[in-house]
């Protein structure tokens, strides 16, 4: 069973760029290693500082953890923060997905 999480951080302002310039890194790398099992998505609100991580992993964190480019980003990530990230466990009640 996949274990589904939301990661909730708000930057200093100074940061943003630096944020998605490293998260860019973290997802190319996604896109060359392409780890099976893994769903990973990230949004920028509409105050530009709070960004929520979606991510869905079938074997656990280390999916991320073994990830250069995350393991740079998360060393730096708490630094560039106002709000640290807090991770909340999902636990579905329902999904639809039209087609």
């Amino acid at each position: 069973m996949a274990v589904q999480v939301m990661i909730r951080w708000k930057l200093n302002p100074g940061e943003v760029e630096r944020n998605l310039e490293m998260l860019q890194t973290v997802y190319e790398e996604l896109g060359s290693v392409r780890p099976k099992g893994l769903r990973y998505d990230t949004y920028q609100l509409d105050d530009k500082v709070t960004f929520v991580s979606f991510v869905e992993m079938d074997e656990g964190p280390a999916m991320l953890g073994g990830l250069q480019a995350f393991q740079r980003y998360r060393a730096a990530l708490d630094a560039m923060c106002e709000e640290t990230p807090a991770v909340t466990v999902l636990h579905s009640v329902g999904e639809y997905t039209a087609e």
